[in-house]
């Protein structure tokens, strides 16, 4: 079972607080944590138009290496 080091406890807190939609991926070599991948989701509302109402969908993703 790999363990997390102070750095890696404190990215992947502070990745959980700041996301409402989205996903952390933890990525794992040899029973250590080398990368954790977070992928935020913001969703907009586009203006009713004459044919259809769809939402914009905007992603922003960050890699953290470790």
């Amino acid at each position: 079972m790999s363990k997390l080091d102070d750095a890696q406890k404190d990215f992947l807190t502070a990745s959980l607080r700041e996301i409402d939609y989205g996903s952390v991926v933890i990525t794992v070599h040899d029973g250590q944590v080398t990368q954790i991948d977070t992928t935020v989701k913001k969703r907009f509302q586009k203006k009713a138009s004459r044919l259809t109402n769809r939402n914009v969908e905007s992603n922003l993703k960050t890699t953290k290496q470790f």
